[in-house]
């Protein structure tokens, strides 16, 4: 993935995002992060210059559900917009109903869309859509009852 600065954007997501760092060739202005653990899925971040036309990409992060509730708190307290599921900022995570999956969306320093997502083991909803946290669980203990 390329990024504009590579110091910013590795600091970015080892301190923000929380990947391990794998590898780093200043000499070629790469970096490369575990995603996962190392080992396993990995993140080669490039410094590509200022230029306008750099692609920008979406990248989810599996996390575990404690994780992706807590995350529209953790993200404001280093500056971060949390964001939901169209773009707009939030206070709390959002359920897309069709999976059913936990999800808050951000942006990295050069515009990137990431997500925390963790998968719920609650019934597929995907007549409901994309709800907030607070709505899913009223539609469950709706549906219960």
């Amino acid at each position: 993935m390329t990024v504009a600065d590579l110091d910013l954007s590795a600091r970015f997501y080892e301190e923000v995002v929380g990947l391990q760092p794998a590898y780093r060739l200043d000499d070629r202005r790469v970096a490369f992060f575990w995603i996962g653990g190392s080992g396993h899925t990995m993140l080669g971040v490039w410094e590509g210059g200022a230029s306008p036309n750099r692609m920008q990409v979406h990248l989810a992060f599996a996390c575990h559900r404690d994780d992706v509730l807590a995350a529209p708190t953790r993200l404001r307290t280093r500056g971060i917009e949390p964001l939901g599921f169209h773009g707009e900022p939030t206070n709390e995570a959002v359920v897309i109903g069709w999976m059913p999956a936990l999800s808050v969306f951000f942006r990295d320093p050069d515009h990137h869309l990431l997500e925390f997502i963790a998968m719920l083991p609650d019934v597929a909803r995907p007549d409901v859509g994309v709800v907030p946290y607070s709505e899913w669980v009223s539609l469950a203990r709706t549906a219960v009852d």
